[in-house]
């Protein structure tokens, strides 16, 4: 059914402004009536955001800038919760939910999910209509909720999961943006001191004629190569970081890059226990709702983002489906850390598993922010004496010529 924006009048004259779903133009206006609104302005969303698509020259930029945010489906989410505890019926607490969602592509899914309800089909089903906006998890997670009659239960624990997922991911871009920052402004002035600075203060000594000291020449030497070929380097910056991508979407070199990052020192550890975060509490939710072993495992098997990760589930997924514990199967892989293991085996020895599983992906969560917060620590005083040696370089290769004409004078 299509779905239209409306401006309209209220019983009161104030203007008013929302979406509805009708057959036709006409039968929206005739709904508007029949409710007391008197619309001045109805156009069908479908309609405008096809135009766009077609007429923009940038329609994958917008297409992104539009797309709904994690944030945006966790409140929704425990919003829907907190009507659905109270009382309201599935299609009367997505209808209070339209009008207050600030997202115009997500006010249109919810009325498209609200029209898909009323003509029948499930929750679950018409959320998983809508792939790019409500995850296979998601929609699992909403199905087993229904099956067992504690919609509202899983919605409210879909809604932590989402706000902590994306609470840790702000804090770990926020403990990253100020080096990041340093790092970009110490880069342009390092740029702007070889290609504009230096230059005009070596000519003078090349005017000498005279044989320079080997860091000034070197500096000489940096100073002409990134004046001259600094359109090289980011041509060539860019293009590895093309030639990464397309890799990355290769299944060996997506293979050979998620191996890499594993193996680093620092990285590949945070990266792992981010990855058996994501996947602990992932798998501890579906299993908390009634969703059975295998099918949570092959549900939760591409969710750690790692292919190495995502092999070795499967792999465990084969192997208690032959009836072996949980514990064994993911050991098997040697991907996960020992300490998850371990207290998997725990969880399933005591019967606590779901409990245990989001203890694995508390602790791992904890040790990943505080390990990014040690090493922002670190890397401002490393970039601080960075690049306090390459400005000590720079003044020195400077400062030897002059040393030298002023013992000649002498």
């Amino acid at each position: 059914m299509p779905v239209y924006e409306y401006t309209a009048l209220d019983a009161k004259g104030k203007m008013t402004s929302g979406i509805i779903d009708a057959d036709g133009a006409r039968a929206a206006r005739q709904k508007l009536r029949a409710g007391g609104i008197f619309p001045v302005d109805i156009k069908e969303t479908q309609e405008k955001e096809t135009t766009e698509v077609k007429t923009t020259r940038f329609a994958n930029l917008s297409q992104y800038l539009r797309r709904v945010k994690p944030a945006e489906i966790a409140i929704i989410t425990r919003q829907l919760s907190t009507l659905i505890t109270a009382g309201f019926p599935l299609v009367s607490a997505i209808d209070a939910l339209v009008p207050q969602t600030k997202s115009h592509q997500l006010k249109t899914v919810l009325a498209q999910i609200k029209d898909a309800i009323v003509e029948g089909q499930s929750f679950a089903q018409a959320l998983s209509q809508y792939p790019k906006i409500f995850t296979p998890i998601y929609v699992n997670m909403v199905r087993a909720g229904e099956t067992s009659g504690t919609l509202e239960i899983v919605l409210e624990r879909l809604a932590d999961i989402t706000e902590k997922q994306q609470d840790l991911s702000n804090r770990i871009q926020t403990a990253l943006a100020y080096p990041l920052f340093m790092c970009l402004i110490g880069t342009v002035v390092l740029f702007v001191l070889l290609t504009y600075i230096v230059p005009s203060i070596t000519a003078i000594f090349l005017d000498m004629g005279q044989t320079l000291p080997t860091p000034t020449r070197l500096l000489i030497f940096f100073s002409r190569f990134f004046k001259s070929f600094w359109w090289i380097i980011i041509i060539a910056l860019i293009g590895a970081g093309v030639a990464l991508h397309r890799a990355k979407k290769t299944e060996k070199g997506r293979y050979l890059y998620d191996k890499t990052i594993l193996a680093m020192p620092v990285l590949g550890v945070l990266a792992r226990k981010l990855a058996v975060a994501r996947f602990t509490r992932t798998l501890g939710s579906l299993l908390e709702n009634g969703v059975s072993m295998l099918i949570a495992l092959d549900i939760v098997k591409n969710i750690a983002g790692n292919v190495l990760l995502s092999a070795a589930v499967e792999k465990a997924a084969q192997e208690v489906g032959k009836g072996q514990a949980l514990w064994a199967a993911l050991n098997e892989g040697q991907v996960f850390p020992q300490l998850s293991i371990q207290m998997i085996q725990v969880g399933e020895q005591s019967g606590e598993l779901e409990g245990m599983l989001n203890k694995i992906a508390d602790i791992f969560e904890k040790e990943v922010e505080n390990s990014v917060m040690r090493l922002t620590s670190y890397l401002e005083p490393v970039m601080i004496l960075v690049m306090g040696c390459i400005v000590g370089f720079i003044v020195l290769s400077i400062c030897l010529p002059i040393f030298e004409m002023n013992q000649l004078i002498k």
